[in-house]
């Protein structure tokens, strides 16, 4: 049996950084669900973001599948390597919201599962990196802030619907996979959190012309929520137009937009 988060730090002479986000999973019950839902084993290859002390990282070895443990904090690095030891596990010193997944794709061969349990004030960094490397991967297992996951799986024409929403279900089938309450991690966090399971697909849900004009017209849309498209689409070059060439109405307003009607307009730009 793993030892507790808890017992880990004490043994080390660490404390969990608040400043870097640091919440350590330690439930295996929990751990064992993440893993499951990756759905990896032999000959797949997993990068972890924000290894930590490598509970995580544990429960997807078990599986099979080779495991690249990412962790930036160079006090974890040794309690990582320590802990994982004997492992078919990786441990790469590295930023979260730069590493190059394309070449960890590129070195195994194949397109890479993605799993980690994110510092809640970094997700939105993670995830535009992940959108715009995709490509080399099939599958991500993410654990966010529930109000996060909540609001990338959301319907048009809801409250949480917005940028993430658009963006990531253009471009995968997004779903929750399991909610964590926050008495599942040490120290336990001020919120709920939630897994989100992004399954990427071969080609985006609707096609765009650019996909940079893409997000600054998605980004434009929802920069001041309420206003209308009209309004909303003012200081984008072209963007009133494109809205009668969409045949969208421009009395609309951007949370009322499938992420179909988003790529109409991009087209008509």
């Amino acid at each position: 049996m793993t030892a507790r988060p808890a017992e880990i730090l004490r043994r080390n002479g660490l404390r969990p950084k608040k400043e870097w986000g640091q919440n350590f999973l330690g439930d295996e019950g929990i751990l064992a669900a993440l893993a499951t839902l990756a759905d990896v084993g032999p000959g797949d290859t997993v990068v972890e973001l924000g290894a930590g002390l490598g509970h995580f990282t544990r429960a997807l070895a078990a599986t099979g599948a080779h495991v690249v443990a990412v962790e930036r904090d160079r006090e974890l690095v040794p309690v990582l390597k320590a802990e994982l030891d004997g492992l078919d596990v990786e441990i790469a010193e590295a930023d979260a919201k730069s590493f190059d997944l394309r070449a960890a794709a590129r070195e195994a061969g194949q397109r890479i599962v993605l799993c980690g349990n994110l510092p809640y004030h970094l997700s939105s960094p993670i995830l535009f990196h992940l959108i715009d490397q995709r490509e080399s991967v099939r599958r991500a297992v993410l654990l966010l802030q529930t109000e996060v996951a909540d609001r990338i799986v959301s319907a048009p024409d809801s409250r949480e619907y917005g940028l993430l929403s658009v963006l990531l279900q253009h471009v995968a089938e997004v779903r929750i996979g399991l909610r964590v309450g926050r008495q599942a991690f040490t120290p336990p966090p001020e919120v709920e959190s939630a897994a989100l399971v992004l399954d990427l697909l071969s080609a985006p849900r609707a096609p765009v012309s650019s996909e940079q004009r893409f997000r600054a017209l998605v980004k434009a849309a929802f920069a001041q929520r309420r206003k209308t498209l009209w309004n909303a689409l003012k200081t984008l070059p072209g963007g009133r137009d494109a809205l009668g060439r969409a045949g969208i109405d421009p009395q609309r307003r951007g949370e009322t937009l499938s992420v179909a009607e988003f790529a109409a307009i991009e087209r008509a730009l």
